[in-house]
């Protein structure tokens, strides 16, 4: 098990390393990772490589037992690069180019970047593929983070035509798969196809999901062609792996088409960033780390954990004593397998001034050295428990091309699809029931429930396996406007919708409605006994073979369905017509849980519970005690206790 830190021998004075050195051991680190920031230290000028500084920095590790993780430094070039060569850097919506100084400013279509930065990852591998000191390499450093996956310069315009021509047979079978034909859009080629700057109104649809499937394609490719030069380079004993950032679905790109193809995928997890006012909900995190998991269904790694404040100019909230402790661990109960610590030091000057890390720059051991130390110290303690495979008999379905069109086209102010995912996600997770969350081309046959939020895109190959799954026993929940749309973000004609899916529902949608903050829609179950309200969007659902379970009550709606569930062969599906309040979901899921024969463990509000290979992780959220199972926790205290028996 690898324990450690981020560590940046580069930032500080050489008289300070042997101190740190002994300060990593006194805390029990093993890994340290490094030089993911460095390529004008490697190459000061063009061709002029050395590496003779990382040469003694690594065999002092070596020394010392301490493994290493390095970083191919692509992700922040030189100042020479772009003075020679101004055409890397991207460019936004509006023609202007990012400005030196920051970090992943880089076009990924630009040769010129694609020529550089490939040579220095050469010249790094090929001189450490013998160097029994470092056993991994990352690749660069939160590919697509901040903004970076979008660029709308020449060179991706004439990327974007040849995606387009390699794609459709002919500029007509593109006319009328989008349909150009409304505004007058039609195109004699390809290349008279635009970027999608700001125009007037908005864009044709079908073209914005290609050119987001096309910026996905731009950063895979990218990421792929390094990845695939590493392990071209690499010595036998290395490993591949790079950081994924958070915000997934913010994002334009799809994680899964590079990261299957790592060795294994690795996270920077923070609970809190700059600007929070309190840290994200354990749910949300546990949804993140189930994110992170289902990429290749197996555990994975965290190379950067927070411990400290975070904050590049507004700084967020400052983690309570022993709540960035419970978040270690809550990470390994999630699936967490090998852990580094960002940062071993926080920097005093630059632009992470306020990221802070385990020791400050007052350079002393604190309350946060120590919480470090114990963990590691702990963690070792359960090793093949935090490596045993996490099993789960619930998976959560997306599809970033769906998640794309919902962006494209919002159709309700308030509907965000994280938000969607995390309504259905939530009542699983306050019972402590454990959820794999999974793009859809993934084999969900394997689990015995599915929840699809929002899945507007369906095709009938994906139709044919919610058929099947449900067919053979399985229960699946979809949410409301499930199957409205075809691939290529169009609707289909002359048929009712959820149109793929309305055999399997059973129900057909006359009529819906987009809900906007503030509105609400009062709902009523079967039997009149529970009044709750929706919110963010209503369908309004005329059942064929379903069951009712809520209506609608107001004057106008009150003979349509709102939440519904259908027979179909063996199985059962649900449909979530509004966005419903906690109650009525909660009611859903135990309901679904005692179908499925699904175990659950009750726990107190903020007490969340993991079962691993024949323990329990017990880890109270809450900023007051807190009990399970007669054992009394402390705020923020994580016990471990095999099922049934002792405590630690």
């Amino acid at each position: 098990m690898y324990l450690g830190v981020d560590y940046y021998p580069e930032h500080w004075d050489p008289s300070l390393f042997g101190e740190d050195i002994e300060k990593m051991k006194e805390m029990g680190v093993n890994m340290v990772r490094i030089g993911e920031f460095a390529w004008h230290l490697m190459e000061p000028s063009e061709g002029q490589y050395d590496f003779s500084f990382f040469d003694e920095v690594i065999n002092r590790f070596k020394k010392e037992g301490i493994a290493v993780m390095f970083g191919t430094p692509t992700a922040t070039f030189p100042a020479w690069l772009v003075k020679k060569h101004p055409d890397i850097l991207l460019e936004d919506e509006n023609g202007h180019p990012k400005s030196f100084g920051g970090r992943r400013q880089y076009c990924y279509n630009s040769k010129n970047y694609q020529t550089y930065s490939l040579a220095i990852v050469e010249k790094l591998v090929t001189h450490y593929q013998n160097e029994s000191g470092i056993v991994s390499w990352q690749i660069d450093n939160e590919l697509g983070h901040e903004g970076s996956d979008m660029c709308y310069c020449g060179q991706c315009r004439e990327a974007f035509h040849t995606f387009l021509a390699k794609k459709y047979e002919s500029v007509d079978e593109l006319n009328k798969r989008w349909g150009t034909i409304f505004w007058g859009q039609t195109y004699n080629s390809f290349h008279e196809v635009p970027v999608p700057k700001p125009t007037i109104t908005v864009h044709n649809p079908a073209m914005m999901l290609d050119w987001a499937r096309f910026r996905s394609k731009s950063l895979s490719e990218f990421a792929k062609t390094h990845l695939n030069l590493v392990k071209k380079l690499k010595g036998a004993h290395q490993e591949v792996t790079t950081n994924l950032p958070g915000g997934f679905f913010g994002k334009w790109f799809d994680h899964n088409e590079f990261s299957r193809d790592l060795d294994y995928v690795s996270y920077d997890n923070y609970p809190v960033w700059g600007g929070l006012t309190e840290p994200v909900t354990p749910a949300f995190l546990s949804f993140t780390l189930g994110f992170i998991r289902g990429i290749k269904r197996e555990n994975f790694w965290i190379v950067e954990q927070l411990m400290g404040a975070q904050g590049h100019d507004i700084i967020g909230y400052l983690p309570r004593p022993g709540q960035a402790q419970l978040w270690s661990y809550h990470a390994f109960a999630h699936g967490c397998s090998n852990m580094l610590y960002f940062r071993f030091r926080g920097m005093n000057r630059g632009a992470e001034q306020y990221c802070l890390g385990i020791i400050d720059a007052d350079n002393t051991r604190s309350r946060k050295f120590y919480e470090v130390q114990e963990v590691f110290k702990e963690v070792r303690k359960y090793e093949e428990v935090f490596k045993a495979p996490f099993k789960s008999d619930v998976a959560v379905l997306y599809d970033f091309n769906n998640i794309w069109s919902m962006r494209i086209q919002q159709q309700s102010s308030q509907l965000e699809f994280t938000n969607e995912l995390m309504r259905l996600y939530q009542p699983f997770h306050d019972v402590n029931v454990p959820v794999d969350v999974l793009k859809y081309d993934h084999d969900f046959s394997v689990y015995k429930v599915v929840i699809v939020p929002v899945l507007t895109l369906v095709d009938e190959e994906l139709a044919a396996r919610l058929k099947a799954f449900t067919e053979k026993g399985g229960t699946v929940i979809f949410s409301f406007r499930a199957g409205m749309k075809n691939k290529d973000n169009n609707i289909p004609f002359g048929d009712k919708s959820p149109y793929l899916l309305k055999e399997l529902l059973g129900i057909e949608i006359d009529e819906a409605e987009s809900l906007h903050e503030g509105q609400h829609v009062s709902i009523l179950s079967k039997d009149g006994q529970k009044e709750a309200q929706g919110q963010v969007w209503r369908d309004l659902i005329r059942t064929t073979t379903a069951d009712v379970l809520y209506s609608y009550s107001d004057r106008f709606y009150k003979n349509y369905a709102a939440l519904t569930v259908n027979e179909y062969g063996n199985g059962k599906a649900y449909y979530v017509g509004t966005g419903a309040e906690a109650g009525v979901l909660s009611d859903l899921t135990l309901t679904v849980l005692n179908e499925t024969g699904i175990s659950f463990i009750k726990s107190e509000p903020g007490v969340e519970v993991v079962e691993r290979a024949g323990h329990v992780i017990v880890m109270n959220h809450n900023h007051g005690e807190a009990a399970f199972e007669g054992e009394v926790l402390q705020p923020f205290e994580t016990k471990i206790m095999e099922r049934g028996g002792h405590s630690s």
